[in-house]
């Protein structure tokens, strides 16, 4: 019988293709997790790995045993949560990172739903840019995070929430900008910008117009610090809608013309293994996103 530690460890280097990287998000030494993968091949008789240098790769059978370990872990996890469902107190704690958007507005409702329902459990957020979220999955701290893109990559799974957030500018309320309804994309081309990190790396699919294209100015993480570098004059930035409040200070926020928005995605490791109470959430919010999918 092969161990299901043996399983989600296989996993998580099925999800990585590299050892040390499997190592550190098991939180167990290289040389432990390769001795055990090790072992796993010569239990079962099979070669499970291509090794390389730098990365390794699935073979035939390795393949074969991927999609099946998840199935068994699946099955395992969903056994257990229904166990700890119909249990009279489900407790625990979710972890979730969040990107700056309002669609943590949705999320927040969800969890306030849930909190009624299970008021044992401990809600726990972070905020941060797409890297600092994306860290925190990785490493196991987060359980899911709330990105905007999605951010394409094999070794996550993404659930679309059917909601999208839209771009625009903000600027000084005094400007000559500010007197139109909305910004023409071709008029960034004009203006000294101040954009977002994540625009340039890769996370966003914002094809929207040639980097070289912008004069950039200055760049930043969080939006909040930003509002004061465009009320001194210093840029407009490039942000999303309903970020900032601009009551009772010297800023507006205009859409831009075409609209430029984003899709807003949770994302979740492949083949991870839930807590109850992050499983139950899980699900529920899969529901949910399906019943608005359905009627769009």
């Amino acid at each position: 019988m092969i161990e299901t530690r043996l399983l989600h460890y296989f996993l998580a280097v099925a999800r990585e293709l590299n050892i040390t990287k499997a190592a550190q998000t098991l939180f167990i030494s290289q040389s432990t997790l390769s001795r055990q993968m090790m072992d796993l091949e010569s239990q079962l008789g099979k070669q499970l790995f291509i090794r390389g240098k730098r990365s390794i790769e699935l073979t035939e059978d390795g393949v074969f045993l991927r999609n099946r370990a998840q199935e068994i872990m699946e099955l395992l996890e969903n056994t257990e949560t229904a166990l700890h469902t119909d249990a009279e107190h489900l407790s625990g704690d979710i972890f979730i990172g969040c990107g700056e958007t309002v669609g943590m507005d949705m999320i927040a409702g969800l969890l306030a739903e849930f909190h009624r329902d299970y008021p044992d459990v401990k809600l726990h957020t972070y905020s941060g840019d797409a890297d600092a979220i994306m860290d925190r999955i990785d490493k196991g701290l987060s359980d899911m995070g709330l990105l905007l893109g999605p951010v394409r990559q094999e070794k996550y799974d993404y659930l679309n929430l059917h909601q999208k957030d839209v771009y625009g500018l903000l600027m000084p309320k005094d400007c000559a900008l500010a007197g139109q309804d909305t910004i023409n994309i071709d008029q960034l081309k004009t203006l000294p910008m101040i954009l977002a990190d994540q625009t340039f790396s890769g996370h966003q699919d914002l094809d929207w117009f040639g980097e070289d294209a912008l004069n950039v100015v200055a760049t930043y993480n969080l939006i909040y610090n930003t509002t004061y570098l465009v009320e001194h004059g210093i840029g407009y930035a490039l942000c999303l809608d309903r970020l900032v409040n601009t009551m009772g200070r010297n800023l507006v926020f205009r859409p831009i013309s075409p609209e430029l928005s984003v899709g807003l995605y949770m994302v979740t490791k492949k083949y991870q293994t839930f807590s109850p109470a992050a499983k139950v959430f899980y699900e529920r919010l899969k529901a949910f996103t399906t019943a608005v999918g359905s009627e769009t």
